[in-house]
This record gives structure tokens, sequence and C-alpha cells, in this order.
């Protein structure tokens, strides 16, 4: 019997290169951008330290999380002071010096694109706004691809031996993440113009996208809950604007929403906040598929009634 010497060395060192794709440990503040490193390194162990129907400021330094953060190679967070409240505690006590910043193994979304609504002033009387920006960035199209280039150029920088791999899984997200974005594009555009009310500034990103206005928030200030004077001056917009709907993200709280939309008969749509925050959203490109459809489901109702 012959034997395809040629094809057993491609096998072997197919094997090799995926074997060393697997070793890369990855630890992602937020689902979506766990999403976005199994796009472009697919073979690697990660893991995401919260999910879409959790609050991505608010979160606990629990030992599963140090445990899993003592292992990484590499930290990717949305940066933009959204996880300033637990993740310097949580690299602390995971005393991994790889992750500790992003000269090495930690990696900030923020740092690589354009944030919108950049504060020179802030003061803790404002609630809980962001000096660097929004930082909610996922839902911008453009800006994920930007991220996904440098998100690629770190892991190169990390794991030299395997740069063609993830250059090749680059090409093939851009690819497709292109195609998408025209699509997203076609599909959005009877949005434009839209006026909803919404909850903190989630969905910024994904407004700036679709040319929906968000004409008044929920919150009084950024991080405070509705109170009942602050629902009485949205109802009162509410009766006397075209606005369309009340917007909230998968994990926040519909209460103060349940009371204004029943008063102002507005109805209340759910959009999920990352990959994960309803059943259609299982990878970014159904979280942006999920969240459009959401938006023209509302808009077609009113156009119809």
């Amino acid at each position: 019997m012959r034997i395809n010497f040629k094809l057993l060395l491609s096998g072997a060192l197919l094997t090799l290169s995926h074997s060393a794709f697997a070793q890369m440990n990855i630890f992602t503040c937020e689902p979506e951008y766990a999403a976005l490193a199994k796009e472009l390194a697919p073979s690697a162990k990660i893991y995401s330290a919260t999910t879409a129907m959790q609050d991505p400021h608010l979160v606990q330094a629990r030992p599963s999380l140090i445990a899993k953060m003592r292992q990484a190679d590499l930290v990717v967070c949305a940066g933009a002071e959204l996880e300033v409240g637990w993740l310097p505690m949580l690299q602390m006590k995971a005393a991994n010096s790889k992750v500790r910043n992003t000269d090495e193994g930690l990696f900030f979304a923020a740092d690589h694109a354009e944030t919108l609504d950049k504060m020179t002033n802030v003061d803790r009387s404002m609630g809980d706004v962001h000096r660097a920006g929004n930082p909610h960035l996922h839902f911008s199209p453009k800006r994920m691809l930007d991220i996904a280039k440098a998100l690629t150029d770190k892991l190169i920088q990390l794991d030299t031996k395997q740069s063609d791999l993830y250059q090749q899984q680059l090409s093939s997200f851009t690819a497709r993440w292109q195609l998408a974005m025209k699509k997203w594009q076609e599909k959005s555009a009877p949005l434009n113009g839209m006026k909803v009310i919404a909850y903190h500034s989630t969905f910024r990103y994904l407004f700036a996208f679709t040319g929906i206005e968000s004409v008044a928030d929920l919150e009084p200030k950024p991080g405070l809950p509705p109170t009942s004077s602050h629902l009485a001056r949205l109802l009162k917009q509410a009766n006397s604007g075209d606005i369309s709907a009340i917007v909230l993200a998968s994990y926040q709280d519909q209460r103060g929403a349940k009371w204004l939309a029943e008063k102002s008969n507005l109805p209340i749509t759910v959009l999920p906040l990352s990959v994960g925050g309803n059943e259609q959203s299982k990878d970014l490109f159904s979280l942006y598929d999920s969240a459009l459809d959401l938006l023209i489901q509302i808009n077609n109702t009113q156009k119809s009634s």
C-alpha cells in the first residue's frame, strides 16, 4: 500500500495548527465580544463574564470569574469605562500580569473606534455617564468591523505563529459582514425618522445607524430608575407627540415602561442587548437581524393602524 506522505504531512500540520489555535484562552466582558472572538478565533477557549440578561455596568467579582481571568491569555472588553466598576477588582484578584494593560493581553474595543457622546466635564451629579463616550458601540456595524481588525492584530501579537489563520478568519468575517451591512441598511431604511422613548443610551449606535430618534429617556438621569414625576412628564410628551414605541434592552426593568405604556397606549419593544438576548440572537449577525426585525414590526404596525 502506497502512503501519500504529502497528505499525511498536510493533515498533521493542520492538526497542529488547530491545536495551537485552541490554546488561546479568551476572557470577554460581554457576550457580543465573545461572539466576535469566536468569529476570529473559532477554536479558542472563550468565556463571557456576562450575559445579555445582565447589566454590564454591574458585575460581582465572583470566584468563578477570578478563576477564568487567571487563566486568560487575552481579555476583551467594551471599554470607555463601561466595566470600570468591576474590571479593576477582577484583575487585581486574578493576579494575571498578562492581562493588566493594553500593551499586552488587555483589549478595549472603544480604543479602536470613535465613540459617540464624549464629554469633557463629568461629575457625579450627572448620573452614570461616560467621559470617554457611549460604550455600547457593538450596534454600529462599521465600528464592529474596525474593532474586528484591531482584535485580529491583538491576536496575532499574542500568537504570531497563527497569524495566517487569524487573517483568514478576519477575511471571511469581513466579507460576510459587509454583505450583511448592505442588507441591514436596506432593511432599516423605513425606520429613518421614527421616534421612540428609550431606556438609558443602550441603543444609541443602533438608533444612529437606522435614523431612529430617541426623543426622551425613561431615566431621569443615566443610571437612575424612573421616578413618578419623571414618568408624568414623559406621559405628557407621549400624548402630544408622534412617538412610536417605548424601547428597552432585554435586561432592563420594565415597571416604569409598563406604567407609561398603559397610560399612553404606546407599545413596549424589548430588544436584545447582545447575543443571547432572545431566542433569535445566536450570533452577531442574527443579533442585528432580530433587533431590526423587532423595530420594523413597530413601524409596520403603526402604518397599518
